[in-house]
């Protein structure tokens, strides 16, 4: 190949010197794209729905974006996906941003934080409360341009060893909780112990952890946390509907045809809400067996402890929102934004769910 066709190559592209490694392939007009995900293949609800993303960019293209999705750790060794889109070594990532914290806090707001949005409400403020644009920003100072492409919805409080119904309970309990969650219960008086999702199940026989929290119902049951924890509280103040999220390198996305663009915005747009759909309709079904199949202890967590979990959650967040100026403004439209929605829910779902909940007769 002549050197100014090389160059021409690499510069449609976006990335000199890791072409053969990650960024797409120009064959016969087939752009190949290399997703990297933060899950294992065919992981139940995450790697499924990274596959699911990738065939429908490939079909909708009718073959001009080939999109490659490889497992954890098959593409790229490093954890930090951010970081390996960024530099050009994948060329897009599947996952949760608020793996990304350690280069920026602003991209928990747009995961899930403590007492914040819900999934209807998260996606609502991306989409037309100017969480995108923002989104875009802090995405563009890292090299990629970030989408929403899923939410798990509501999670639950965990899986217990012991009841904990006051503050008192709380103390010295040594839990797994990642992220904001467990600084909030460090901040109530709880242990925050790190561990793989493979170290849960030994440390709670030996009681090097009381607590450990991963999905929801259909995620849970799949793991078995239900062999190895008496109680299950509810309800997932930490997560209240985390956002799944992909990103695709910046250079590679200016370089994209509208038409290409506006196929991986709708695919996108798609999979988030087929993955909320399969969610709600796997966790509805799980807590069913779980508590016709295998006697479940299931717990609401008390006023008091989720009085004093939104306090810390509130001080927590705010904390992170002094990080840095861009922080702030994700922080202050987010707020704003949980504002508004706390002003609607109450005399729209939340209304409903509470009359929907009287003891009056109904079609049987």
């Amino acid at each position: 190949m002549k050197r100014r066709d090389f160059i021409k190559t690499v510069g449609a592209t976006g990335a000199v010197g890791t072409m053969a490694l990650a960024t797409p392939a120009l064959s016969q007009g087939i752009k190949e794209i290399n997703m990297v995900t933060a899950w294992p293949e065919n992981f139940p609800g995450l790697g499924t729905a990274a596959a699911r993303l990738g065939e429908r960019i490939t079909r909708m293209s009718g073959g001009a974006l080939k999109v490659n999705v490889h497992g954890r750790g098959k593409f790229v060794s490093s954890p930090d996906l951010l970081k390996a889109v960024s530099d050009g070594k994948a060329d897009m990532y599947h996952g949760i941003d608020y793996y990304w914290q350690q280069h920026s806090r602003a991209f928990n707001f747009f995961a899930s934080v403590p007492f914040g949005l819900t999934a209807s409400e998260q996606q609502a403020w991306i989409n037309f409360g100017g969480g995108q644009k923002l989104w875009d920003e802090l995405g563009r100072s890292f090299g990629v341009k970030p989408f929403m492409v899923g939410n798990t919805g509501m999670q639950m409080g965990g899986w217990f060893n012991k009841q904990v119904d006051t503050l008192a309970d709380m103390q010295g309990l040594k839990i797994r909780l990642p992220g904001f969650g467990g600084l909030v219960l460090e901040k109530i008086g709880a242990t925050r112990v790190s561990l793989p999702i493979n170290k849960i199940f030994p440390a709670m026989r030996s009681g090097e952890l009381d607590a450990a929290e991963w999905f929801g119902p259909w995620l849970d049951m799949n793991f078995g946390l239900h062999k190895i924890a008496r109680f299950y509280y509810y309800p997932g103040f930490h997560e209240p509907g985390t956002t799944l999220s992909s990103a695709i390198n910046l250079k590679l996305w200016e370089s994209l045809s509208n038409e290409h663009q506006e196929i991986i915005k709708t695919a996108a747009s798609a999979e988030t809400g087929e993955v909320l759909s399969e969610f709600n309709a796997k966790n509805i079904e799980s807590l069913d067996t779980l508590r016709r199949k295998h006697n479940l202890n299931l717990r609401r967590f008390s006023d008091e402890l989720m009085n004093a979990i939104g306090s810390a959650s509130g001080e927590v967040v705010q904390e992170v929102a002094s990080a840095d100026e861009l922080t702030g403004r994700v922080f202050k439209s987010f707020l704003d934004f949980r504002t508004k929605s706390i002003t609607w829910s109450k005399v729209s779902d939340q209304a409903y769910w509470n009359s929907r909940l009287l003891p009056f007769s109904y079609a049987r």
